[in-house]
């Protein structure tokens, strides 16, 4: 079982809320998490107020979700300590993760996934979950992942997890992120041996080796994100030397957002590489604009996605209204929508193959 959880990720002391001239009025959304970001609902405005993670409510030492925090160097030097030194097959075996040190007396094979992140890990490495959580978007399986996930319980949601559900499936290891429910790690911990990644989002890479290590599967993760990389990158020798700008915009009830660097999306992008417009060259999650600002969005191709029911959103009034049918993108035949729960929700290798092949089929035709 888990010992006493590590000392927690220091919060940056300033947080920059607002980019200098050229990003005037696009509020941008920092990497502590943002909730909403990568799952939750997020109903609240635009705004950089606290709002918190967990079901319990956030200690008051925790970073909020929404206020930003970690520092993206720090988060992935911290992890490269993670994972163990266990040959495949040796068992019992100790995880280093973002909570301290977790014991996996046997090869799990009751597994609760507490994130898209992990849901997609776990059924990559061919891996049922028996216990999974939804977003507050979705209640269901993400379709590109329904043939593969099997039958798992609901046990919640992201953001308000079942803990007596969790329980009562009796399972043999909990795989999480110390940004999603770090205040329900003890509990979480007296229930299986839980493993705690730092947060979801722009480090899935390494998450997923962080995932795989309770199996000693890693060899099988590195490899999936090997071809990985080689698809990415053949991508990008096709589209040749003149590469075209990706804007990828989603709606979100009550917020719009251009995904930046530090994204999923984004670091999908970068891997290729195909190059964003300068608005969203931040090393942030992402940056927030008004319907009124959708022009900040142009680039040779905008990719858009929506946040749960589409009524709840923007979309249909922005789509529909005469500044989008100025953007170079729209008029060019180059705007097309995309799949959220893959795009900006999957966080896993699997979701990421999906957006690669989206991307071949759009900017490398033929390759």
């Amino acid at each position: 079982m888990a010992t006493t959880p590590a000392d927690r990720t220091a919060a940056r002391t300033s947080r920059r809320r607002f980019l200098a001239a050229g990003l005037t009025g696009g509020a941008v959304l920092g990497l502590g998490g943002l909730l909403s970001a990568c799952g939750s609902s997020g109903s609240s405005g635009g705004s950089a107020k606290a709002s918190t993670g967990a079901s319990s409510g956030a200690s008051p030492d925790q970073k909020s979700v929404k206020q930003g925090g970690d520092d993206y160097a720090t988060v992935l030097d911290q992890m490269k300590s993670f994972g163990t030194d266990a040959a495949p097959g040796v068992y019992p075996r100790t995880i280093k993760h973002a909570l301290g040190e977790t014991v996996i007396p046997a090869r799990p094979v009751r597994v609760v996934v507490l994130d898209t992140g992990e849901l997609d890990n776990v059924v990559s490495l061919g891996i049922q979950p028996v216990g999974v959580v939804h977003t507050d978007g979705s209640k269901t399986l993400p379709s590109y992942l329904k043939d593969k996930a099997g039958n798992p319980a609901n046990v919640g949601t992201i953001s308000s997890l079942n803990l007596e559900a969790i329980a009562a499936l009796k399972p043999d290891l909990i795989l999480g992120s110390q940004l999603r429910a770090q205040d329900q790690y003890a509990s979480l911990s007296k229930i299986a041996p839980t493993v705690f990644s730092v947060r979801p989002g722009y480090p899935w890479k390494e998450n997923f080796v962080l995932n795989a290590s309770p199996f000693g599967l890693q060899a099988e993760a590195n490899a999936q994100l090997a071809a990985y990389r080689s698809a990415a990158a053949a991508i990008g020798t096709t589209v040749g030397g003149t590469k075209p700008t990706i804007s990828p915009l989603r709606f979100m009830p009550g917020k719009t957002r251009l995904y930046a660097e530090l994204s999923f999306i984004g670091t999908i992008l970068a891997d290729i590489p195909l190059p964003q417009p300068k608005i969203e060259q931040v090393k942030e999650l992402a940056v927030e604009i008004s319907p009124e600002q959708i022009d900040k969005a142009d680039a040779d191709w905008v990719f858009y996605g929506v946040y749960g029911t589409p009524s709840a959103t923007n979309q249909d009034a922005v789509l529909g209204g005469p500044l989008w049918k100025t953007l170079g993108a729209v008029k060019s035949g180059q705007a097309r929508p995309v799949s959220d729960e893959t795009w900006f929700l999957g966080l896993g290798v699997m979701a990421a193959d999906v957006v690669l092949g989206d991307l071949r089929g759009f900017v490398a035709p033929g390759s």
